[in-house]
């Protein structure tokens, strides 16, 4: 067989799926955190789910498949550009988003996504949806290695840290936080000292000085194969709020801003009740088309 004539062979084996890119806890337009989607992507495999990821070059790219379990309405595998995810907030959100828009209704009141961390369920939240912050895997106070080690990378002084804690509900996060949002914001870490680390930083709003537009600032730093500091993270803002609340450093409902640094205007809504923590905010779908994999 010629080289044009496997060629064809493989464009034969392309599929047409439905794509939307959306804008997840964004407070407006293009400034929230993106997120790809692929809907009815079940005869997808592996490789070609991550090397789409790859390509889209997105902090995470998902892919809407039919459930395997009861209870659940649809599954959703979440891919970086370099590895699989069992658990991500915004593409929780993003997913969500566009699963009810293409017409699908859930089982009961609340939709449940099936994940690699299991069932997650997702709530209609004024303009808005939210998730159900999921259990922590790892929480608790942070050792002196640890601390030396992420410090080190922030180029900041211990005394400026207020209280650390493990925040990992599954991307692995250690979290910070700070005196004051402007000392927040001035950071900039030694990006290629991350190594592995995922390192989420809160700080206090000035009501006088910042406004009142939200109580928290955030920032998140992850390193590994993409080194980068994500806009708006929907993992990083459920860890924290199970730490700050549960220790009584927030009140039991708050919105955190993230993004600024980067000139986005995430917004994050938290709140407590006696379900649990929900993390919500708006999605709204920039791009929808099709794409041929």
């Amino acid at each position: 067989m010629s080289m044009n004539e496997r060629d064809d062979v493989e464009k034969r084996k392309m599929t047409t799926y439905a794509f939307h890119q959306v804008d997840v806890f964004a407070a407006a337009p293009l400034k929230g955190n993106p997120l790809a989607v692929v809907a009815g992507a079940d005869g997808l495999d592996d490789a070609q789910m991550a090397a789409f990821a790859n390509w889209m070059n997105l902090s995470e790219t998902t892919f809407l498949l039919k459930p395997t379990v009861p209870g659940a309405d649809y599954r959703v595998r979440i891919f970086t550009p370099e590895e699989e995810l069992s658990f991500a907030g915004h593409p929780t959100l993003g997913s969500c988003h566009v699963w009810l828009a293409m017409g699908g209704v859930p089982q009961g009141r609340d939709v449940v996504q099936e994940c690699g961390a299991g069932l997650v369920t997702v709530r209609r939240d004024g303009d808005g949806l939210a998730f159900a912050a999921p259990p922590l895997r790892r929480a608790g106070p942070v050792d002196a290695s640890d601390l030396e080690a992420v410090t080190r990378i922030l180029g900041l002084s211990k005394d400026r840290v207020v209280a650390a804690n493990w925040v990992d509900n599954g991307p692995g996060w250690l979290a910070l936080m700070l005196r004051d949002r402007a000392e927040l914001l001035a950071l900039r870490p030694d990006t290629q000292a991350l190594g592995d680390w995922r390192i989420g930083l809160v700080a206090p709003w000035d009501a006088v000085r910042d406004g009142d537009a939200a109580q928290f600032e955030v920032r998140a730093f992850t390193g590994g194969g993409a080194v980068f500091e994500d806009p708006v993270t929907g993992s990083l803002n459920a860890g924290l709020a199970k730490w700050l609340i549960g220790a009584g450093l927030a009140p039991h409902a708050y919105i955190a801003s993230q993004g600024a640094v980067l000139g986005r205007k995430g917004r994050v809504r938290v709140a407590r009740d006696e379900a649990g923590i929900w993390i919500g905010g708006e999605t709204a779908t920039r791009i929808s088309g099709q794409v041929v994999l």
